[in-house]
């Protein structure tokens, strides 16, 4: 096996580290203080291609894989992780599954605008009632001619209030479980959806996230993506995709925990000289170190078999599930590390601990993500089929 990045991967990750460097970092502290939705900044990756890595040429993608789109995504939730939930909505679940779902016409309409992030994209499946149990969705669709009226309700959805196309799951069997989902494509503006923002969130401040109403909303029959009742296997490849960007938003904040944590142990004194040579610290700094570089190599597996067209949901669980588990460990010790400061908003680790706890729990809870990967191990349920 070769571990060594290509010339076009390295150029990537470099074109990355550029970007954070001129059009991220500087504006940090302040967004984060505000709480400011950076869609320039959004729109300025897009244009440069940096939610097209897994896309072909003809869709407003530069064809590079999904490798080359985990060391971009990397690298940017390194610099800010509220900036890593574009690279789903505008890539990994709202565009790429209208590419493996959609019509032609769907395709034509939405990819493009979405990929250079032209339009800003949404992916709702979360409800009050429901997270975890996608099956157990009570938005319900019901079909009246040649449309669909949507009723219903969906929480803590990214982008709800700044959406302008995006993709809704509801049953369109009520009666079923997953055998009753349909997947559908709404647009802002349609009659009866409306959004309001959760505010006051514990991290992500600079991402958009709120509670999404569907009153009696009609939808056209040709805005349904994938056949009808079958939004349950819809909703579950895009999930095996967004699992490669969170894992990679997971394992830029453990980075930049890492990064903190060094820079920090190198500067600050403490009982005459620099808390980088005790030894208490310096155990915490290699735990997260390994930490992290384990946690990329099962990212980049994920990226290396998605580009190898290989089904990977027990590789990308696991990637996930480690990785949110190693950004969490990491913030906690960097934290340790800054001691009083670390609990400051001053400095980056209170924010890197805020936003590490989101990677636990977005797409699949790690209970979840637990739960799959012993099934799998005990042979009751094979992850890849």
């Amino acid at each position: 096996m070769n571990f060594d990045l290509s010339s076009e991967q390295l150029a990537v990750r470099n074109a990355a580290v550029r970007f954070a460097e001129k059009e991220i970092y500087p504006k940090v502290a302040e967004q984060e203080r505000n709480c400011t939705f950076p869609k320039e900044t959004i729109q300025k990756m897009g244009s440069l291609g940096f939610f097209g890595a897994a896309f072909p040429e003809e869709f407003g993608g530069t064809g590079s894989g999904y490798l080359c789109h985990a060391i971009l995504c990397e690298e940017i939730s390194r610099a800010h992780s509220s900036l890593r939930t574009p690279f789903n909505l505008q890539a990994m679940t709202c565009p790429a599954t209208l590419l493996q779902w959609g019509t032609p016409a769907q395709k034509e309409k939405y990819v493009k605008k979405l990929v250079s992030a032209e339009w800003m994209g949404l992916f709702a499946i979360t409800e009050p009632d429901v997270g975890s149990d996608v099956a157990g969705i009570k938005t319900v669709a019901i079909k009246k001619g040649g449309r669909y009226i949507l009723n219903g309700q969906k929480t803590w959805i990214s982008n709800a209030t700044v959406f302008d196309a995006g993709l809704v799951f509801a049953k369109t069997n009520p009666k079923e479980r997953h055998r009753g989902i349909s997947c559908f494509l709404i647009e802002k503006g349609m009659k009866g959806l409306s959004a309001r923002e959760i505010a006051d969130k514990l991290g992500h401040r600079c991402s958009p996230t709120g509670t999404l109403f569907l009153e009696d909303v009609e939808v056209p029959e040709e805005n349904r993506v994938g056949p009808e009742n079958e939004g349950f296997k819809v909703a579950m490849t895009a999930l095996d995709r967004g699992r490669l960007s969170v894992a990679a938003g997971a394992v830029g904040v453990a980075q930049a925990c890492v990064d903190a944590a060094v820079r920090y142990a190198r500067e600050r004194e403490q009982f005459g000289q620099l808390i980088g040579t005790y030894q208490m610290v310096q155990q915490k700094i290699a735990e997260m170190r390994a930490g992290v570089e384990a946690a990329r190599l099962l990212l980049y597996q994920c990226g290396f078999l998605k580009d190898q067209g290989r089904r990977d949901t027990l590789e990308s669980s696991i990637a996930k599930y480690f990785a949110s588990q190693v950004a969490v460990a990491a913030a906690n010790d960097a934290v340790e590390i800054y001691g009083g400061n670390g609990y400051s908003e001053e400095y980056p680790v209170s924010r890197l601990l805020r936003d590490a706890k989101l990677y636990q729990i977005g797409e699949g809870a790690s209970n979840i993500m637990r739960q799959l990967i012993a099934l799998d191990a005990l042979g009751w349920k094979k992850a890849n089929g």
